[in-house]
Parts: C-alpha cells; sequence; structure tokens
C-alpha cells in the first residue's frame, strides 16, 4: 500500500494532487483545518477512491507537533500549505513567521520518521524571481535563482519574502537533517477549480475583467500540470533539487484579448 500525506489538501493545486494521487492508486491522508466544513470538504469526498482511499485530518499548520501522528507511516509527504495572504497590518506575525513555522513544523515531523522516502514541497516563483536584478526579455530565470529577502522587505514584497524564508529554511532544515527534500516553484496557476470557492489567483483573473486589476503580464501555468508535476517530483528517483513550473509568459494586452474573446460582453478596454 502507498500512503502519503498531502498538507492543505483542501487548496487549489492540493485538490488536483489529491484527485491525481487516487486516481494513481495511493491512499492520502489530507489535512485540513476543519474537516467538518463541507465547503472544504465536500469536492474531496466526491473524488474517485475517496471513500476507500482518502483520510481527512485535521491539521494546525502552527500548532507544533501535530503533524507528527499524521505522516507516521506514511511513504512520501506533500506539503503544499502555506497563507497566500498579500498585505497585513503586521506583515512578519500574519505572513512571515506562519510561512517559515508551519514549513519547519511539517519538516520536523518527517524527520521523525523514517518510512518517508521524499518531501516534495510546493513553493512559488515568488522564491525565485524578486532579487532587484532586472528582467529584460534576454534575461533567463532558472532554478538557481533565488528571492532576496531583504529586496522583498524593503519593497513591502511580504509574501515573496514569506515564500523566500520558508524555502531557505526548508533547505537548511532538510539538509541538517537528511531529508530528502523537492522543491516546486510554479508560477501564477490557472485552470479549473475543483473547490467550490474562488481561490487567489482566479480572484485576480476576477478582478481584471471587472478593470479592477493591472500587470505588466503573467508567468501562466495549469493547475493539473502542476500537480503532475508533484507527482513526478516524488516518484522518479532522480528528481532533485528545484524546478521552476511555467508554461510561458503573457502579456497583460493578449490576457485582456483573450478574456474578450471568451466573455465579449464585458467589453474589455485593451490598452
Amino acid at each position: 500500500e502507498k500512503v502519503v500525506c498531502v498538507t492543505g489538501a483542501s487548496g487549489y493545486v492540493a485538490s488536483w494532487l489529491v484527485k491525481l494521487l487516487l486516481q494513481r492508486g495511493y491512499t492520502v491522508k489530507a489535512t485540513v483545518r476543519d474537516p467538518n466544513d463541507p465547503k472544504k470538504t465536500q469536492h474531496l469526498l466526491a473524488l474517485d477512491g475517496a471513500k476507500e482511499r482518502l483520510h481527512l485530518l485535521k491539521a494546525e499548520l502552527l500548532e507544533e507537533g501535530c503533524f507528527d501522528s499524521i505522516v507516521d507511516g506514511c511513504h512520501g509527504v506533500f506539503h503544499t500549505a502555506s497563507p497566500v495572504i498579500f498585505s497585513a497590518a503586521d506583515p512578519q506575525a500574519e505572513i512571515i513567521d506562519p510561512a517559515i513555522k508551519g514549513t519547519l513544523n511539517v519538516l520536523k515531523s518527517c524527520a521523525k520518521v523514517p518510512s518517508i522516502k521524499r518531501v516534495v514541497m510546493t513553493a512559488s516563483v515568488a522564491s525565485v524571481m524578486y532579487n532587484g536584478k532586472p528582467l529584460t526579455p534576454d534575461v533567463v530565470v532558472d532554478e538557481t535563482w533565488f528571492s532576496d529577502a531583504p529586496f522583498c522587505k524593503e519593497n513591502k514584497l511580504w509574501y515573496m519574502a514569506s515564500k523566500t524564508l520558508a524555502e531557505e529554511a526548508a533547505w537548511r532544515f532538510a539538509e541538517e537533517n537528511m531529508i530528502n527534500l523537492v522543491v516546486l516553484n510554479p508560477g501564477f496557476v490557472i485552470g479549473p477549480l475543483l473547490q467550490p470557492a474562488l481561490n487567489g489567483t482566479s480572484d485576480i483573473i476576477l478582478a481584471l475583467t471587472k478593470g479592477e486589476y493591472t500587470t505588466p503580464g503573467f508567468r501562466f501555468v495549469d493547475v493539473r500540470d502542476v500537480a503532475y508535476a508533484h507527482i513526478q517530483a516524488f516518484e522518479i528517483p532522480s528528481a532533485t533539487g528545484r524546478y521552476c513550473l511555467v508554461q510561458r509568459h503573457a502579456q497583460f494586452p493578449e490576457i485582456l484579448k483573450t478574456l474578450n474573446e471568451f466573455y465579449p460582453t464585458l467589453g474589455l478596454k485593451e490598452k
């Protein structure tokens, strides 16, 4: 029996990951903050194979030791849970600390379980490309790039700072504790939703349709590709280090043009 754990299982990417893992015959221990909230769990319980092989477990990211019993007996752990908040009254306490502490909390539990072959962590291009280097068209960004936390904090890029510091802490801890860690750094994730509520990136697309948001462009990747990449990162023995997951970069005018093609009644002004 192949047993894995997915943290933050009701999330956008994680829901797809759970779906694909069940399809592949895995038994999935899925952690959510409130297993009794149908908005967070119903779409997971409805998945093929869920009745036989999905176990929903309550876990609080910042509660020390609460993952100990959950990851016990697992062969792999997919750590996707992390606060996706872009602004806060106290960014250090509300965004940065939870991201670092939550990640280390999960990894500390993993370090106690010898059956765990590998931990796959969902990071973001947020921890790759924000370092003050110019992003001109000739520049190639790859997995050797790390965002610079002081630069992010200086520019009030709190989410980017949190993802950067959490990933740095994860690599340090994994090295010190001999954990086989693979990190995935997806771009702007889009695609069909399994959960009933809009996720952060869908919210931004919605804001674009209302003319409330502008952007130079997005580095898009499909949510199903991101979920599948997590499984490959776990199953392929030679997978190692970090992987940037970006399908393509689309400029703002192209995004508006596409939205107009799909939803002509919106009449979005293509600037």
